[in-house]
């Protein structure tokens, strides 16, 4: 059974060359995080049920050779009697470093899977900054950023033969 894993990795080197792709992250971190409470100390003594919007947007710059920033933006608000509890901002960001990765599959990585990747994180501090702001944590469920990738694409793909195409945004 060594023998063949090892023999894949001698083809990839043969030429002394490492051709194999190659992803790793190399860095998360909070870009810009705001917690808004204007309603404050008022809105503890509303009751209801409150209204959530939820909406993001994914970007990707490259920062060096081989090495991209991929930041999901997540802007959430909430109100109650049309009053705002909170109003929240997240820029969470990932540095992933690239090798080898063909130029058809950059784009659906930095755009689908990274996001993907760095998600967990994110929908943490969300939950956490909400929570110290003195509501019940906003846990937000899991995003298929393959498909809203995919969609976005589709939705592109339209827009050049004149069709209408739709935003991205989860609520």
């Amino acid at each position: 059974m060594d023998d063949q894993n090892d023999a894949g990795l001698d083809e990839s080197f043969a030429n002394g060359a490492d051709t194999q792709p190659q992803v790793g992250v190399l860095s998360q971190y909070v870009k810009d995080l705001s917690f808004e409470n204007p309603n404050a100390p008022g809105i503890y003594q509303v009751q209801g049920q409150p209204k959530l919007d939820v909406q993001f947007n994914i970007g990707a710059t490259t920062v060096g050779e081989g090495v991209h920033e991929v930041v999901l933006k997540i802007e959430a608000r909430a109100d109650v009697e049309g009053q705002a509890l909170y109003l929240i901002e997240l820029s969470y960001a990932g540095l992933f470093g690239l090798r080898n990765i063909p130029d058809e599959h950059l784009q659906p990585f930095l755009l689908a899977e990274a996001p993907r990747i760095i998600f967990p994180f994110a929908r943490r501090v969300l939950a956490d900054a909400v929570r110290d702001g003195g509501f019940p944590p906003l846990m937000l469920e899991p995003i298929d950023f393959g498909a809203l990738y995919m969609q976005q694409a589709a939705a592109a793909a339209g827009e050049l033969s004149g069709n209408a195409a739709g935003t991205i945004g989860h609520a």
